[in-house]
């Protein structure tokens, strides 16, 4: 297997990102995952080391990364500064034992932030021990006309980083061929959003479509050749949508085909694993159900 033996195939929280962060870790042991990519969300559970080292022990799966609360609806998660919600994520994936954060580029709007969030990521990166790996994006279109929505730039490309995401959706509604932009980004890339995607803004997109990988126009499964062929050593982690998807054996079935889909074109085997026992995960003698409902209050 070569490299791709050390390559960890892990599954977003985002993908049940309404159904929480004790059922992801459930279905991702199902679906046969190696691991999670925790999104800090409102579920405080996202942003509670100890609730997350006790589901990591009990469904026996480790957190490979953490992403920063970087969407637009989630911009008051953790408070308004941009900077202290990216040093908080890092610090939560140190204590987790996650080797990465994901990042997105700042909104225009952040402009401190913005201005100093090079110095920024790699400061954290320094004090954490953990990569910071900023995320392509993609332009905005607003009545058919360009808005600037993040700075200094979308592309981690034109932004003096040392570690980068790249999100096959997000490619795609650049208008960019992932296996080029993966060239592009050569060593610095160090975390895949795996997912597939169809069309760009210009072609009149207007939805981030996070689709199962091999479902859209990407080429996914030659950039993760390429990638194993080149000595890639980061997390492939899945980010499909399915919030729209209401039959749960649906999204379990596209969950199953996507790490199936990564297996196959890094070279490892998959395999489902059996259910695991029914009831909520203990924190300190309450559910992870009841500290969350705890927390929220």
């Amino acid at each position: 297997l070569g490299y791709s033996a050390m390559i960890q195939i892990g599954m977003s929280t985002s993908c049940n990102i309404l159904l929480g962060v004790e059922q992801s870790f459930r279905v991702a042991r199902i679906a046969g995952y190696d691991g999670l990519e925790v999104m800090v969300t409102t579920d405080p559970v996202s942003r509670d080391a100890v609730a997350l080292k006790q589901l990591m022990e009990r469904y026996s799966l480790p957190i490979l990364s953490i992403h920063a609360p970087s969407l637009f609806w989630m911009q008051l998660i953790g408070g308004r500064d941009a900077q202290i919600k990216l040093e908080k994520s890092a610090e939560l994936a140190a204590e987790v034992g996650a080797s990465s954060v994901v990042v997105h580029p700042p909104f225009r709007w952040e402009s401190s932030y913005a201005k100093n969030f090079e110095r920024i990521v790699r400061q954290t990166a320094v004090n954490t021990g953990v990569e910071i790996c900023v995320e392509n994006m993609f332009p905005w279109k607003v009545a058919h006309k360009n808005l600037k929505a993040y700075a200094p730039s979308p592309d981690p490309l034109d932004l003096d980083v040392d570690a980068m995401t790249l999100d096959f959706s997000h490619a795609s509604l650049s208008g960019r061929d992932s296996l080029e932009y993966a060239m592009a980004m050569g060593d610095k890339l160090r975390h895949i959003h795996l997912c597939d995607g169809r069309r760009s803004v210009d072609d009149g997109n207007m939805h981030d479509e996070h689709l199962v990988p091999g479902r859209g126009t990407q080429p996914v499964a030659e950039t993760l050749t390429y990638l194993v062929e080149n000595g890639f050593t980061g997390h492939v982690v899945a980010e499909i949508g399915l919030h729209k998807i209401r039959n749960p054996q649906v999204r379990l079935d596209m969950l199953v085909e996507t790490v199936a889909f990564a297996k196959q074109y890094i070279g490892q085997e998959h395999a489902t694993r059996e259910p695991f026992a029914a009831g909520a995960a203990r924190i300190n003698g309450r559910s992870v159900r009841r500290a969350r409902k705890a927390a929220s209050r």
